[in-house]
């Protein structure tokens, strides 16, 4: 008896599975990465991660997969920005249309909150380095390939070749590369701006960018900044963090941006089993929707979130810390002068809080470390009954600028 009929069926029931609007159907992992932060009392807190990479250019998994990824995460919001000029799969998966990521991405997100926003990566050797731009309208209109101009982009080829014979289509890769590197950034910029896109400076304190690990601003940085075609600076990227960034973010009224610029599996890079999630940047907007989004990282209305840390503005971090710890009176011991509180973490990250009240506690030093979505509780000692006490503690998790670790005051009503 033929059984192709049976065959057949379940091909057909696998491959809709697996590939019907280009969703994927079922996600699973034994860890829970679920990211999660209060809104303030002023704007919604909105989650992204502004800086991803797919096999459109030279990353290793389908779009996708960078959505259900996001998903499993708890992110709002999320950018695929390939490199423009750099497209190391192109031979194998050929595209023309460099927002393919974008739509692909778009697709498999339908249906689901999550926000997928279009974006690239104008890639450049230094200076300007690599560049992001989101929100954009068409990316085919940020980058440019003139195979007449090869002889001028000899130089680069030959640089990055180091003398070894590469493959045919390994050249064909630099070549483009090196084509791609001959259109002037600020040309690409200016097409950006065009489109009202959101534009940010990529790891600047990468090695290959900056052989010692320090961020500068280079005159042709300065250039974009004043001619209003450069609004952010990554201050993390993947493992890194720059202390120069975050710097040059506050001295140029640059947007603080983090980000994971991850190329591989998300649960590759970040280990969930040591409580380690990827770098995110929290925006403050006045509704969950594209616009709102956009309008908050033009108004530089962000924090960022990395390693159990908080990086951001005084006027951004303080409100989402005070939405973060929320502290409530068990009332006094019975016939004691001591109270007794619950301090509540309403995030994902661990909190590590330094006592600076006039009040000590019967019960622990200083240092109050509460676990993500946990809550301690403390004996206060206040030496009187009291109707309400003010607590005040600092921040050693938080940064309002490099080394500078933000204070926040509680009143507590007994």
């Amino acid at each position: 008896m033929k059984k192709f009929p049976f065959v057949t069926m379940v091909l057909f029931i696998s491959y809709n599975s697996i590939f019907a609007d280009g969703k994927i159907e079922s996600y699973k992992s034994g860890l829970d990465r679920t990211m999660s932060f209060p809104d303030t009392e002023e704007y919604l807190t909105i989650s992204t991660d502004l800086h991803t990479h797919s096999v459109f250019s030279d990353g290793h998994v389908w779009p996708n997969i960078r959505v259900a990824e996001a998903q499993k995460d708890n992110i709002d919001v999320l950018a695929i920005t390939e490199h423009l000029e750099y497209q190391p799969h192109i031979m194998h998966i050929p595209h023309e249309n460099r927002n393919a990521a974008y739509i692909e991405a778009k697709r498999a997100a339908s249906g689901t909150d999550l926000i997928v926003i279009n974006g690239s990566e104008i890639t450049r050797e230094m200076p300007p380095g690599h560049i992001n731009a989101i929100f954009v309208k068409d990316a085919n209109k940020l980058y440019k390939f003139d195979q007449n101009f090869l002889p001028e982009a000899k130089e680069l080829i030959e640089e990055r070749a180091q003398g070894a014979e590469l493959p045919e289509e390994q050249m064909q890769v630099l070549e483009n590369y090196a084509l791609g590197n001959l259109y002037p950034a600020l040309e690409a910029l200016k097409e950006a701006k065009n489109q009202e896109a959101f534009v940010f400076w990529n790891h600047p304190m990468w090695g290959s960018q900056a052989s010692d690990g320090i961020a500068r601003l280079d005159d042709m940085h300065r250039e974009f900044i004043t001619k209003d075609l450069l609004h952010g600076i990554e201050i993390v990227n993947t493992g890194t963090y720059s202390e120069e960034a975050f710097n040059i973010a506050l001295e140029n009224n640059l947007a603080l941006i983090g980000t994971s610029d991850v190329h591989d599996l998300i649960e590759w890079d970040y280990d969930a089993h040591n409580n380690e999630h990827r770098p995110i940047t929290l925006v403050f907007a006045k509704e969950r929707n594209e616009a709102s989004i956009k309008e908050a990282l033009f108004d530089r209305r962000t924090v960022v979130v990395f390693k159990d840390r908080f990086m951001g503005r005084s006027q951004y971090i303080l409100p989402l810390l005070k939405s973060i710890i929320s502290i409530s009176s068990n009332g006094y011991r019975e016939g004691t002068q001591i109270l007794k509180i619950e301090i509540r973490n309403n995030s994902s990250t661990y909190m590590i809080l330094e006592n600076l009240s006039e009040f000590n506690f019967a019960d622990s030093d200083d240092l109050i470390s509460i676990p993500k979505n946990g809550k301690v509780t403390l004996q206060v000692k206040t030496l009187e009954v009291l109707n309400n006490i003010d607590l005040k503690f600092k921040f050693l998790n938080a940064l309002t600028s490099p080394k500078e670790h933000p204070v926040v005051s509680f009143r507590v009503s007994t």
